[in-house]
């Protein structure tokens, strides 16, 4: 079914509800609760939101959320998806359920001003954390050329030779402080590839570096499993092949270790987002869902 109209149209959403099957009366944590996509459902299926946790690490998500009445009773966190994982640990918190979708939300990339968009003017931010001191216009004038390079071959999917074109003319053209104008900067040494707008790598590696987002991933996932019960779900939806990749790696390694595995994977092969789901939400064309459940 398709999901109602709300802030964000939720990606996989017949799919994540099949895969965790939530049921009443079971613990429910949402690492990345944005503004309640999957949240809203899951939270309908159990019984309340007395049994819902729900982080992130965007303060206007948090808000929003809390003045909903849906979510009237749930535990609202304000903290990147690592440290809560990490609190929640020290509490001896357990859940059934755990959903980690890695994606930037509709509102993020939407409003101007946050600095997610290159179609967009704005001032070079990406912050989803909006308290946190590192933004995109440090990471892009501030970073050495050789860094720059590195990070856009390693977080980009750039060429190396492509990655040092163009590290050598943000450098050139520094400083950069707009959307626009990074966006422009790439162009000129960045030659179009079918579909994909020049910038998107680039942005797509600032983005990275300024929110610390593969390294939250690899450090959060053995701690969600801990938090899981027995027979507990976990789901996780990325959005890009860096992330992907950590998913699938410590899901196999933790499925494949004989008498020590910790897991059993619920699918092989990443779920994806069929041709009626991209009919109204185009955005979920790059997602992919792994899940597992705790032995």
């Amino acid at each position: 079914m398709k999901p109602p109209q709300q802030l964000h149209i939720p990606v996989l959403f017949d799919t994540t509800m099949s895969i965790l099957a939530p049921v009443a009366s079971e613990k429910y944590l949402d690492l990345t609760a944005g503004y309640g996509g999957h949240a809203r459902e899951i939270i309908s299926r159990i019984g309340g939101a007395q049994n819902a946790t729900l982080v992130d690490r965007d303060e206007n998500a948090i808000r929003e959320l809390s003045n909903q009445c849906g979510f009237a009773n749930a535990r609202f966190l304000h903290s990147d998806f690592l440290a809560a994982a990490e609190k929640l640990r020290t509490e001896n918190q357990k859940f059934d359920m755990i959903l980690m979708d890695l994606g930037v939300s509709s509102p993020q990339i939407d409003k101007a001003e946050r600095g997610f968009s290159f179609q967009k003017e704005a001032a070079l931010d990406m912050r989803m954390d909006e308290s946190q001191e590192l933004s995109a216009y440090q990471v892009v004038n501030q970073t050495s050329e050789k860094k720059l390079s590195e990070y856009l071959f390693k977080f980009g999917d750039e060429s190396p030779k492509m990655a040092r074109k163009i590290a050598h003319s943000i450098v050139l053209n520094r400083p950069i402080k707009t959307t626009k104008e990074l966006a422009n900067v790439v162009i000129k040494v960045s030659p179009k590839r079918g579909k994909i707008h020049p910038a998107t790598r680039t942005f797509q590696a600032v983005r990275i570096i300024v929110n610390d987002e593969l390294r939250q991933i690899r450090e959060t996932l053995p701690l969600a499993l801990e938090l899981l019960n027995s027979g507990g779900r976990i789901a996780v939806i990325s959005f890009h092949s860096l992330e992907d990749v950590i998913v699938k790696n410590y899901f196999q390694e933790q499925s494949r270790a004989g008498y020590e595995a910790t897991i059993k994977l619920l699918n092989k092969k990443p779920l994806t987002s069929d041709q009626n789901e991209l009919v109204y939400n185009p955005r979920a064309r790059s997602a992919k869902l792994r899940a597992a459940v705790k032995i």
